[in-house]
């Protein structure tokens, strides 16, 4: 008989993940379709390169700081969350300052090698912005530690009622920009932050442990050199268009490329957030139940997202007229065509998350770095002549051959390491015989 209590708390935990996700991404998808309404198509272009360049960021700064602590704080720094949580605040303040010191003068020499005001001003944003939203990041991820989505929920919905309302005024008083856009929602980010961090401080216990900057830093690095390697080849299967898109047929082309991008986020949402919930629980798993069980959970995992995102793109795709005129008031029609394409690549995408999650957490993230440069180097080989020859239409083609690459490689990788292990269990499990010479004697 099924213990309904034992099956409604993940329910509610995972319910409550994808809503704490979908008040963040929502609102950030929704600025981008406000966006891409209100600003010239120029100036959305702007936006879209500047925004591709926080995903790096962004992805970067997950590779060594929130993935491992999905790790580490569920197993080893489990006794001393307090004091881990300081030295990954510590960790953050390091990285805010790299963030800034890089990006504040790319947007000065992007502003005297182009003249483009409005480039310069969405990477000025994102210098700003970004260590704001990465702080809200790192506050949200240290309750998922703990499997407690709850009041990082309640923050997001702060976060975006703050944000859109924000932006509606900006629009009423003609100060929207992609600058004022970006520098918004790096100010919604900080104040969700703050009292979030200060209910997180009260709520831990005292550490049973001793925890110092040093060793958190030495740890996450250890884990982290292949995750960071592998989150910023991640970045190109998906973002490396942009720029690509920009540079052969204008900014404008990048804009319609963001548009169509725009229409993956409501499935691909749920399943990063469902992914940053399962990595804890799936490094529990391996703890616990070792790799097959890891292995199982993966395989449920790449069917739920995958189904879940056919459903979506075949309602979608029913209604891709509708949806266009709803969304962007009959602007970017003529790209709709495309979205079959954007559909497949997202089915890939969604089942890549099953198989880079149990490998994750085996504490093989050199095997994620692999599969997604496997799928970076398609993206590079396949993407710059298509992009070039046939603009957006071969981008989109060589986006989409690019993640299915991705995901298939790391199928494989996974299978391969899971049958690696089970050998060795095997091995280990086989009475040893002693050599035949003491047999003999």
């Amino acid at each position: 008989m099924i213990d309904l209590r034992k099956l409604i708390t993940p329910l509610t935990k995972g319910g409550l993940a994808i809503l704490d996700q979908g008040f963040v991404a929502g609102s950030n998808f929704l600025i981008s379709i406000v966006l891409a309404r209100w600003l010239p198509a120029d100036q959305y272009g702007a936006y879209a390169v500047a925004f591709s360049v926080f995903l790096l960021v962004g992805m970067l700064y997950q590779s060594l700081l929130l993935e491992p602590m999905g790790v580490f704080g569920a197993s080893v720094y489990k006794n001393s969350l307090q004091g881990y949580f300081k030295a990954t605040l510590a960790l953050h303040g390091l990285s805010s300052a790299v963030i800034i010191l890089v990006i504040a003068p790319a947007a000065g020499i992007a502003l005297k090698l182009s003249g483009a005001k409005s480039l310069a001003g969405a990477l000025l944003g994102i210098a700003l912005a970004g260590p704001l939203i990465l702080l809200f990041w790192l506050a949200k991820r240290a309750f998922y530690i703990q499997l407690s989505p709850g009041p990082s929920t309640i923050a997001a919905f702060f976060y975006c009622v703050l944000t859109l309302g924000s932006l509606v005024l900006l629009y009423k008083f003609r100060w929207l920009s992609p600058f004022t856009a970006l520098l918004l929602m790096g100010i919604g980010s900080l104040a969700a932050a703050v009292p979030l961090s200060i209910y997180l401080m009260r709520m831990l216990a005292p550490d049973v442990d001793q925890t110092s900057v040093s060793d958190v830093l030495q740890r996450h690095w250890r884990y982290g050199r292949w995750a960071l390697a592998g989150s910023a080849l991640t970045w190109v299967p998906v973002n490396i268009f942009y720029p690509l898109v920009s540079s052969f047929s204008g900014m404008a082309q990048a804009g319609e490329l963001k548009a169509l991008v725009n229409l993956t986020a409501p499935v691909w949402q749920p399943v990063a957030a469902l992914s940053t919930l399962l990595l804890p629980y799936a490094a529990r798993t391996q703890e616990t139940r070792g790799s097959a069980g890891a292995g199982a959970l993966s395989r449920q995992v790449t069917l739920v997202f995958m189904s879940g995102t056919v459903a979506y793109w075949c309602a979608l795709l029913l209604f891709r007229g509708p949806a266009f005129h709803l969304l962007y008031s009959g602007r970017y029609m003529g790209v709709a065509y495309l979205l079959p394409v954007m559909a497949l690549g997202s089915i890939f995408w969604s089942g890549f998350v099953g198989p880079a999650n149990a490998l994750r957490a085996m504490e093989s993230p050199v095997s994620v770095f692999f599969a997604v440069a496997m799928a970076s180097a398609a993206a590079v080989i396949v993407g710059v002549p298509s992009t070039r020859l046939l603009g957006l239409k071969g981008a989109v083609w060589a986006m989409t051959v690019s993640q299915g690459v991705g995901f298939v490689a790391a199928a494989v990788l996974l299978r391969r390491r899971l049958r690696r292990r089970s050998g060795l269990l095997e091995f280990e499990a086989t009475p040893q015989l002693p050599p035949d010479s003491a047999l003999d004697g």
